[in-house]
């Protein structure tokens, strides 16, 4: 005898939500790279819950990595959720931390929008003070000796 499938009540509903979007977070802070890209891309399918947890990964105290599958979750916002999620790549244009600001630069940019020349993410200039080898005033310069051949 096989049991019916029953319909959940709403608290059942949430109860699996909620643990759902708890295994989707912990696969977020994973290690393995695939993990962490597929549980955005999932993440990116749940409305306002996935939103909010893709924004705080991506501004929250974290490494690298998981800002970079938190950036990719938000680019792969579909439906309602897409206005909002490129507003959250723009804030973080405007963010302090320059790993945040590079991370939304080229998301947007990967999504083919307009990125500010001021926000991406450049290399420190080089500075006019660098040490150089300076030749020494009491010692003549080198010469070069070249070996002659005969003809």
């Amino acid at each position: 005898m096989e049991l019916e499938k029953r319909e959940l009540s709403g608290r059942e509903k949430d109860e699996a939500s909620v643990k759902l979007l708890r295994k989707l977070r912990e696969q977020l802070y994973s290690s393995d790279a695939s993990n962490r890209r597929r549980a955005a891309y999932k993440l990116s399918w749940m409305q306002e819950d996935g939103l909010d947890i893709l924004k705080t990964s991506l501004f929250g105290n974290c490494p690298v990595p998981t800002r970079n599958a938190a950036a990719y979750g938000l680019r792969k916002m579909r439906g309602r959720m897409k206005k909002m999620a490129l507003e959250v790549l723009r804030q973080g244009l405007k963010h302090r931390d320059n790993d945040i600001r590079g991370i939304c630069s080229n998301a947007l940019q990967l999504l083919g929008q307009k990125v500010p020349k001021s926000s991406i993410h450049k290399k420190p200039p080089v500075s006019h003070l660098a040490i150089r080898e300076l030749p020494s005033k009491n010692r003549p310069g080198r010469r070069v000796v070249t070996r002659r051949t005969r003809r």
